[in-house]
């Protein structure tokens, strides 16, 4: 392969940084003797274009240890990985959390999302703004949803370099011990090969307010731990719960204490039954996607361990960045040895003997604590070449996102996996044929693969006798905005959207509720009798999505939510598709004008919008294009926006 190459070099530091993800270069490279000719040839060669996929893991070592990426450190990564500078360049550019200018090494990001919008982020950013001047060595970038909407406003500190250890990061600190085997985040490429990095300081601010936020950006390393995983379920000692039961009751840390509150019973359940006999009893339980699809997770497990081409992949989409969303995050901090046995029952049903665990970058407790899950679990044989004695081989490993909203649609996650820019796919094939690097691949997220736990335990008879004949079993709701107590709440299905305001104590004032976050749709205060299930969401007109409930009272000024979602999918767009990179900008740029207009004035911009609307939704390639107008559609419809 000739490959072109620019004259920039590393710095020892971005070098350092790159060999600890990737183990030291050939000996060959090593000299200043190296002409020309010889730099544009790889070095490698099948072998080298093999670990294409850690492409993404080098640039966050790069990124968390500098805090940008530089010309030299990239062309030092493509050189070790034999990646075209043209298309590393592309993917670092891809993502929000990477820079490929210079920056200051602490970034701030501070949400201005909706329900952060609603809580005061502007007058928050304002503030902070401020007080954060170019000579604070502190960068402010106004950033989207964090998940961390019912600790509202919300900041992530994010500081490069070599600090020393925070208490916040206790958990990392026990994985990096944590037995054989064990990586650091976000490390290895799958094929046995690890490598070890240094933990970047985090430090999490929610709810935010200008001094706290100014402290936590200031000095990271002595910024409040935050509140514990229970404190976002109102619900969390109830025994009536079935997948939040241990939140709050187990410790998160201990695998021991995961055991002794039922963990593992499940996967020696399924070593029981069979592949084919977890499969058939999934399928019997009616589990239908938590991710907003609904597609029936035993179908699609069905056909992927049908497909006769090896290997087969699991990956768990752990990517959630719908704004108003968090309870994936939930279950990862507060249950993550779940997810970890609930991975490897799915892989053991679908014949996969790797799994990935896309997780997204601005959850950073989440990846410590799953990292440490990870570790105990291989050394004490829950993972790795022989799983509880059984003779079969899973392992997982975990990858970091940086700040895409369209790594979830699978088949762009798969893309980013794969060290490419995170754009969706066409279908088919469908991802059950070719999915990830070309196999067969299953995909779920956290809720939905979580929930075959009870499956298991329970029994598929009893899993499916809880909810409604066409939804099935309990749902997690992500409530936040205008209520007393948001967090996440357990339901069976067919509740009412009524009841479930009600826990979480909705205001009187109420103005509008938006189900299924941006992607979703607004309803009235008067049909808050709205059953909570795929089939009954359907009928009233709007979607349950990934289950988002945010609640506006009548003090949040409509107009400018509106213009926020617009602004959300003209961000997001990965800009593959004409519908959604041209309409998703000429929505933000009518919702702009009606803003500023009144009346019959916006006529004419709101027939601009229905056509914008309608062909986004036709025509584009994804979900993020076919749902960004539906928002602003139920607003103009069914709440009079502009009225």
């Amino acid at each position: 392969m000739d490959l072109r190459f620019g004259d920039s070099k590393p710095t020892d530091e971005e070098r350092e940084a790159v060999d600890a993800l990737l183990g030291p270069p050939e000996s060959s490279w090593e000299g200043a003797d190296r002409t020309d000719a010889d730099l544009r040839w790889a070095r490698g060669g099948r072998q080298a274009r093999d670990r294409r996929d850690l492409l993404l893991p080098a640039l966050h070592a790069v990124n968390d240890r500098v805090g940008w990426i530089s010309g030299g450190a990239l062309d030092y990564v493509c050189r070790r990985l034999t990646v075209p500078p043209a298309e590393a360049y592309g993917v670092a550019t891809f993502y929000a959390m990477f820079s490929v200018r210079p920056r200051p090494a602490t970034v701030l990001h501070v949400c201005t999302d909706l329900a952060c919008t609603a809580a005061g982020a502007s007058e928050l950013c304002a503030a902070v703004e401020a007080r954060l001047g170019p000579e604070s060595g502190v960068k402010v970038e106004r950033s989207p949803c964090l998940g961390l909407c019912e600790r509202a406003p919300a900041a992530l500190v994010v500081r490069a370099g070599h600090p020393a250890r925070p208490a916040f990061e206790d958990e990392a600190v026990k994985a990096e011990s944590g037995g054989p085997g064990a990586a650091a985040p976000g490390v290895g490429n799958g094929k046995g090969r690890r490598g070890r990095n240094t933990p970047h300081a985090t430090a999490v601010c929610a709810p935010a307010t200008p001094d706290t936020t100014v402290h936590a950006a200031t000095a990271p390393e002595t910024a409040p731990a935050e509140p514990a995983p229970q404190a976002a379920v109102p619900q969390a000692g109830d025994p009536a719960l079935t997948l939040l039961h241990r939140i709050g009751t187990t410790d998160p840390a201990s695998l021991d204490d995961y055991r002794a509150h039922g963990g593992y019973t499940a996967l020696r359940r399924a070593f029981a039954l069979g592949p084919a006999g977890v499969i058939r009893e999934v399928t019997d339980a009616g589990l239908l996607g938590r991710g907003g699809a609904a597609f029936p997770t035993g179908r699609k497990w069905q056909a992927t361990a049908a497909q006769p081409d090896h290997p087969h992949y699991l990956v768990c989409n752990a990517d959630e960045s719908e704004p108003g969303t968090f309870k994936d995050r939930v279950l990862m901090e507060g249950d993550p040895y779940a997810l970890v046995e609930a991975m490897t029952v799915a892989a053991y049903a679908t014949g996969a003997h790797r799994g990935y665990l896309y997780l997204r970058g601005e959850y950073p407790r989440a990846l410590a604590r799953l990292t440490h899950a990870v570790a105990q679990a291989r050394a004490r044989g829950l993972l790795g070449d022989d799983v509880l004695g059984q003779g079969y081989a899973f392992d997982i490993e975990i990858r970091r996102g940086a700040g895409a909203y369209v790594c979830g649609e699978e088949t762009a996650l798969f893309n980013s996996i794969e060290g490419h820019r995170g754009e969706p796919r066409s279908k088919p094939p469908f991802p059950v044929e070719k999915g990830l690097f070309g196999r067969p691949t299953v995909a779920n997220n956290v809720e939905t693969l979580v929930n075959v736990l009870p499956i298991l335990t329970m029994g598929a008879q009893a899993y499916a006798a809880i909810g409604t004949p066409a939804s099935t079993g309990p749902k997690l709701f992500c409530v936040s905005g205008s209520v007393a107590r948001p967090g996440v709440y357990e339901l069976p299905f067919g509740a009412t959207l009524g009841e479930l305001l009600t826990l979480a104590g909705v205001r009187d004032d109420l103005r509008a509720v938006l189900l299924g976050g941006a992607a979703g749709g607004f309803v009235r205060p008067d049909e808050l009798g709205i059953p909570l299930t795929f089939e009954g969401t359907r009928e009233a007109g709007t979607t349950l999505g990934s289950g988002v409930v945010m609640a506006f009272d009548d003090t949040v000024p409509l107009p400018r939510l509106l213009l926020r979602i617009a602004e959300f999918f003209r961000d997001e767009s990965c800009g593959q598709c004409v519908p959604c990179r041209v309409g998703t900008v000429r929505q933000e740029e009518a919702l702009r004008r009606i803003a500023e207009r009144t009346g019959a004035d916006a006529a004419s911009d709101i027939t601009l919008l229905r056509e914008v609307g309608r062909a986004m939704r036709d025509a584009s390639i994804c979900g993020l294009g076919q749902t960004a107008w539906n928002a602003v559609e139920s607003a103009i419809d069914r709440l009079g926006a502009y009225e």
